[in-house]
């Protein structure tokens, strides 16, 4: 399969810079942050990008822990019913290291393109939930169509700081310049909602059925965003070992 150059500087730097511009929770007001020293923008350590990516992955992960335990506990209070739900995720054809071994042996460009490869799944199944749910009255509902928005919003983010570590990486000689471009990939993935999974436990309302099939999704978001903080601690400490490692 033949490479080409990660193009990093596809999207104004405005957009893609406002993750690094993140706290765990508050957001910064500050300049757009660079990898390369440009007029206007703050020049980070690579120590420091990394630190800021890690941060906004474990919150990312908060989330949805947090959301996929609601939607158990309103949706699915039967443990035999959970018990029963396949649970397939549309991104297991991403070929992923199971054990921090295994993810140790990938190359430095290898590890990077794994993350931004499952990033680049998730935003627009994210979207597609809270466009499902927004229309519902319930308080619930509403809470549950926000909360997938806002977290469709910061995998977008996520994987744009990615990117920067990526190029910062690239400028310090510390990956090659061949790390491909993960937006053809990421088109050529499995849709969420091509996955049969939704017709494996028939449910009273086709109300009931989506629900189920979001609390699928969910399932398969916390397990990637749990993947994508793991492989980011994991590389940092193989860039910048000295650093927190």
């Amino acid at each position: 399969m033949s490479l080409r150059p990660l193009n990093l500087h596809s999207e104004p730097s405005v957009i893609f810079l406002v993750l690094l511009c993140l706290e765990p929770r508050v957001r910064v007001q500050s300049a757009p942050i660079c990898a390369q020293g440009y007029a206007g923008c703050q020049l980070r350590s690579l120590a420091d990008l990394f630190d800021r990516v890690i941060q906004h992955s474990a919150r990312m992960h908060g989330l949805s822990s947090d959301l996929h335990s609601e939607f158990e506990q309103y949706f699915l209070p039967s443990k035999n019913q959970i018990g029963r739900i396949n649970r397939k995720c549309h991104t297991s054809s991403i070929l992923t290291p199971n054990d921090k071994e295994n993810a140790q042996r990938l190359a430095r460009e290898e590890l990077t393109e794994v993350i931004l490869k499952l990033l680049a799944a998730w935003r627009d199944p994210l979207s597609q939930v809270h466009q499902s749910m927004a229309h519902r009255e319930d308080s619930f509902s509403s809470f549950s169509s926000n909360r997938a928005l806002e977290m469709s919003d910061m995998v977008h983010q996520l994987r744009s700081g990615v990117e920067k570590v990526a190029e910062k990486m690239q400028l310090l000689g510390m990956i090659s310049n061949s790390l491909s471009s993960v937006s053809s990939s990421a088109e050529a993935l499995p849709s969420s909602s091509s996955s049969s999974s939704a017709e494996a436990l028939p449910l009273p309302s086709s109300r009931g059925s989506r629900s189920r099939s979001h609390y699928e999704l969910l399932h398969c978001f916390r397990r990637d965003s749990d993947k994508v903080q793991s492989y980011l601690k994991m590389l940092k400490c193989r860039i910048v070992p000295e650093h927190g490692c």
